[in-house]
């Protein structure tokens, strides 16, 4: 049992390539959330200060 779970151990330990592109996908992930929620934030008072300015104008 222990050779089994060391060469287990050894076989997850040694591959990498898996563990780093999931963590590239978390980063990638709340990066696209911070990116939303920041638009999102943003996006009404902009919107206020476009109509307003688009009020402005005459007919």
């Amino acid at each position: 049992m222990k050779h089994f779970v060391r060469r287990v151990f050894r076989q997850i330990s040694g591959d990498r390539k898996g563990a780093t592109a999931v963590e590239y996908g978390l980063i990638i992930g709340l990066l696209a959330l911070a990116i939303i929620g920041s638009v999102a934030q943003v996006g009404s008072p902009v919107e206020n200060h476009f109509e307003a300015a688009a009020n402005g104008f005459p007919d």
